[in-house]
């Protein structure tokens, strides 16, 4: 029997991507479970696997090819008898034009709800706006173009009037009134020079991922941030560590960064402020009470932060193993969407790269993250005389409209306690 093989609905949010590379070819034998595409996203790229097993007798797409959920990826040959024929009634033929029709109409409507909604990427709550041809020539006057170009506005972005459709002055000023309101201005779209006149150039596409990583990051940066440093003294907590991964009888690697999960969890829980976001548009603050930390996963096509789900109802060597897996599973591109998305905070840490600092980004809508550095031996006082001591430098970037230095700097100084403290722990 000929059967379908359509893409499946790989989260509530996702409706369309890309192919990037078909991984098999018509006459192969499928197995249940196989990997078929790999999937790019507007959240990550994945490879998508076969629900059933059969002979490969058609591939519908090819690479490059957009593809909705649901749509038909290739055809298969399940080794079955096709069931037999039986008449049908006049009365349920009719039923099944119905049926047919109504088919049609939900998928219409379902499109074009797919393109009104088409989100620039959530995980930084950017408005959902309508995506317009990029050859539409908009309507607007010499002066009015100036004005939109000092301002670095888009004017595609700008809504539509009963102007005939003509884009004004006063139209531009509400535009950006507006969007400071929903929380600041998008990047400005500044001319580049011609780079070429002064040497040989290359041009590349951005992939996906680094494309809403810039867009991101770009919106990130219009929300007030600031940066508070300190160093924990993780002397005892390096050598607990070691001895606990000696004795433990499983191959799960307890790390620091595991350790800092489940602090960061108690963390939240005594300073809420940090896990919540800030609704602009409404004038409210959202509380969460529950705990998911993202955890930023260096890979070869970008930066990915998978994010652990309730943290505080899991234990180290719990949190040690899932964060092991997933982030596996970000570096051969078997995240999936859903595995990215829920986050209330993020943990960056680069001490396996090196550096003394940095300052982190803040994810919007989340508040707050924390930056790890590498950990390195310097000479403390202590009782009257120097000691060598194992220090871990740790930066807190917060959103300033909702957290106050004051509180950046006693959240940081908790972790750093309750780092030097690992038989709390």
């Amino acid at each position: 029997m000929i059967k379908e093989i359509k893409l499946p609905e790989v989260s509530e949010s996702i409706q369309v991507g890309t192919i990037v590379k078909v991984l098999v070819n018509t006459g192969d034998m499928l197995e249940e479970d196989q990997p078929m595409i790999e999937l790019e996203t507007e959240k990550a790229m994945f490879e998508v696997p076969s629900p059933e097993k059969g002979k490969i007798v058609a591939i519908l797409v090819k690479e490059g090819d957009k593809i909705e959920v649901g749509g038909v990826i290739l055809k298969i040959d399940d080794g079955l008898a096709d069931a037999v024929s039986v008449p049908v009634k006049e009365e349920k033929n009719n039923n099944i034009g119905k049926n047919n029709e109504e088919q049609i109409f939900l998928k219409k409507a379902q499109s074009e709800i797919i393109a009104k909604n088409t989100k620039l990427f959530e995980q930084v709550s950017i408005p959902a706006e309508v995506i317009k041809d990029d050859s539409t020539l908009v309507n607007a006057s010499p002066a009015v173009r100036k004005f939109a170009r000092e301002l670095g506005v888009d004017l595609k972005d700008v809504p539509e009037t009963d102007n005939d459709g003509r884009i004004t002055e006063k139209e531009v000023k509400n535009y950006v009134k507006s969007v400071f309101e929903t929380g600041g201005l998008r990047q400005v779209n500044v001319p580049l020079p011609d780079f070429s006149r002064w040497g040989e150039i290359r041009k590349v596409p951005m992939s996906k991922v680094r494309a809403i990583t810039a867009r991101s990051m770009s919106y990130s940066l219009s929300i007030p941030q600031v940066t508070q440093y300190d160093k924990a003294d993780i002397t005892e907590l390096e050598e607990f560590r070691k001895k606990q991964s000696a004795k433990s009888k499983s191959d799960v690697k307890v790390t620091v960064t595991s350790i800092l999960l489940r602090l960061i969890s108690s963390a939240l829980r005594q300073f809420p402020q940090f896990n919540a976001s800030i609704d602009m548009k409404n004038q409210e603050i959202i509380y969460k009470d529950y705990y998911n930390i993202g955890v930023a996963v260096d890979t070869d096509r970008g930066l990915l932060v998978p994010v652990v789900k309730d943290v505080d109802k899991k234990n180290v060597i719990e949190l040690s193993s899932e964060l092991t897996e997933l982030a596996e599973k970000a570096r051969n591109k078997k995240l999936m969407p859903d595995e990215m998305e829920g986050g209330n905070f993020t943990i960056s840490n680069l001490g396996g790269i090196g550096g003394t600092g940095f300052s982190p980004i803040v994810y919007s809508p989340q508040v707050a993250i924390l930056g790890v550095s590498r950990g390195s031996t310097e000479a403390v006082w202590i009782d009257e005389k120097f000691e060598p001591r194992l220090l871990l430098p740790l930066s807190l970037s917060y959103d300033h409209r909702l957290i106050d230095g004051a509180d950046a700097a006693r959240f940081l100084r908790w972790v750093c306690e309750a780092l030097e403290n690992p038989f709390l722990i």
